[in-house]
This record gives structure tokens, C-alpha cells and sequence, in this order.
């Protein structure tokens, strides 16, 4: 009767699902650089709006794991925001 059950299971899994599916992790589809996407998209550091996708509530800059972009333009974000909190056009922190 055992043996009945376990090759009723064996067999739903087989038929339903992939040998790679897990039902507790759904894969994620890949984020695109936004900046890499589009070739009109220029980081300024003087653009408020812009910088603020980049940055959460607190003002501390998002990973890259969080924003999508690519490791070279993740570096030109991080400068853009920094020269934006040294001239005042983004607070350090937000209160």
C-alpha cells in the first residue's frame, strides 16, 4: 500500500513539474540597466529627480542588486549622488 502511494507521488511530480521547480523559489527575471538600455539616459548629478530612483528614504544609495544597473554604472551613480549631497542638491540623510 506503501509502495502505491510513493509511485502515485513519483509519478504527479513527474507529470506536473520540472525536475528543477522548487515551489518555495520562483526565479526572478534579470534587471536591465536602465542606463545601459537607454543611450539617451545621461546621469547628471545636478538632476534631483533622477538621483532620488537611486537613493532610498534614508538617503543611502541602493545596490545594484536593488536598482538593476550594471556594476560600471553603479560606480558613475554612487558619484553622481555624492557630488549631488556635497553641493546641497540631495541631503545626506532625511529625517
Amino acid at each position: 500500500m506503501a509502495d502505491k502511494k510513493q509511485n502515485r507521488r513519483n509519478n504527479n511530480r513527474n507529470n506536473n513539474m520540472d525536475e528543477d521547480y522548487n515551489p518555495k523559489f520562483r526565479k526572478m527575471r534579470k534587471k536591465v540597466c536602465a542606463l545601459c538600455s537607454d543611450p539617451n539616459l545621461v546621469l547628471d548629478y545636478k538632476n534631483a529627480d533622477q538621483l532620488r530612483k537611486f537613493v532610498n528614504e534614508k538617503g543611502k544609495i541602493l545596490p545594484r542588486r536593488a536598482t538593476g544597473a550594471c556594476a560600471k554604472h553603479q560606480r558613475d551613480i554612487t558619484v553622481a549622488v555624492k557630488r549631488a549631497r556635497h553641493i546641497a542638491v540631495l541631503p545626506y540623510s532625511e529625517n
